[in-house]
């Protein structure tokens, strides 16, 4: 049996408020090719499959298409919930999709009710662990006590190791959505809990033969058996030189008989740039740039007007700006770098850390309003 594994979606998620729907659109294609192209025989999705609880109708549009590409490409698809979605909104019609090659285990009810396929070999069990908040379900768990999410995931998973040991002799693969002690996050995640402990042991999974792991957005091995598949695009410029890819698992009689990293194609470059603004729109050492996505760190001594529209005239994607003024504040108080200074004093100063150096007619002027604001004042003390 071929697996593919594939998390962190996030369909209708937006990238410093860009619409990010047809570029995903692109890479959920090209991971129905991948099936297609290896003759994939069940695509795990393990978790975070929308970016938000209540996704916009594009993004329940956009999903649907290619997980029903994913279906005609031949696979059955196992998917579960992670810490954005909404487990309830996700498992809607879970018993009829079921039906078609959906499987979509979203309840804490159904973690030892595995989805069972077979193949030559015999009968694969496919569990889907849910993402778990300790609060909303440890008692329904069987834990009154437990309060991180090692505790409830540790007793999700002793009832599916009493499972897989009540069932025989068979395989037997999980998909979860944790924050795994070894695994390395990125920018784009947000967090998996609001105090409290948030990692949990790669040990707590111990007892199966694969864990399909979600949540953090980087490809990455925390053992062989245990891995996270990352998210098929990159949701931070942190993750600009990191290559998005799937896991094929090939399930033999006894187990993995291989694993294998396949790479996603880059929809969309992520770079970040530092010049000054007119650096940035002539010089011919950022041209490969133009169509990416860009950051741009800019470095002119005056703040420039204006500078996001002129940038995107030469990069149409560029989404974030930050000017980098290179004359920088002492690391004091804003209090003791004025004490003792008169207010035309003052106000120099904040014309030079604000915008430039004044000429003589912005200090007239200045001193012209500081000196009618203390008339204002003494009038309304008399």
């Amino acid at each position: 049996m071929k697996i593919l594994h594939t998390s962190d979606w996030h369909v209708g998620r937006t990238f410093h408020g860009v619409d990010l729907l047809e570029d995903q659109r692109a890479v959920l294609d090209a991971i129905a090719a991948v099936v297609t192209e290896l003759s994939i025989d069940v695509v795990l999705i393990a978790g975070d499959v929308y970016d938000r609880a209540v996704p916009s109708a594009d993004a329940v549009q956009l999903c649907n298409a290619a997980l029903e590409k994913i279906r005609a490409a031949g696979a059955i698809i196992i998917a579960t919930p992670g810490n954005h979605d909404s487990a309830t909104r996700l498992g809607a019609g879970a018993a009829f999709t079921g039906a078609g090659g959906l499987h979509l285990r979203t309840c804490v009810a159904d973690i030892d009710a595995p989805v069972v396929l077979s193949d030559e070999h015999g009968e694969v069990a496919f569990y889907g662990v849910p993402y778990l908040e300790p609060e909303a379900v440890k008692t329904e768990l069987g834990a009154p006590a437990a309060r991180s999410h090692q505790e409830v995931l540790s007793a999700a998973m002793d009832n599916v190791r009493k499972h897989v040991l009540d069932s025989g002799d068979r395989r037997s693969i999980v998909l979860a959505h944790a924050f795994v002690v070894g695994g390395v996050a990125s920018e784009s995640e947000r967090p998996i809990t609001v105090g409290g402990v948030e990692t949990v042991a790669a040990s707590v999974f111990d007892g199966v033969d694969y864990v399909a792991l979600g949540h953090l957005h980087t490809p990455q091995v925390v053992s062989e058996r245990v891995r996270y598949s990352g998210s098929p695009l990159p949701y931070s410029f942190g993750e600009r030189d990191h290559r998005k890819s799937v896991w094929v698992i090939d399930l033999g009689a006894d187990g993995i008989e291989s694993i294998d990293q396949v790479h996603l194609p880059l929809i969309r470059g992520l770079s970040e740039v530092t010049d000054t603004l007119e650096g940035l729109l002539t010089s011919p050492r950022y041209a490969e740039y133009e169509q990416h996505y860009v950051s741009a760190v800019l470095t002119d001594e005056v703040r420039p007007m204006d500078a996001m529209r002129k940038l995107q005239e030469r990069f149409p994607h560029a989404v974030h700006l930050r000017w980098d003024c290179p004359r920088k504040l002492a690391t004091v108080s804003y209090s003791d770098r004025v004490r003792g200074q008169s207010d035309l004093d003052i106000a120099r100063r904040f014309f030079e850390d604000a915008w430039t150096d004044p000429d003589e007619e912005h200090l007239r002027l200045v001193e012209q309003a500081l000196a009618e604001s203390r008339q204002e004042a003494a009038k309304l003390r008399a």
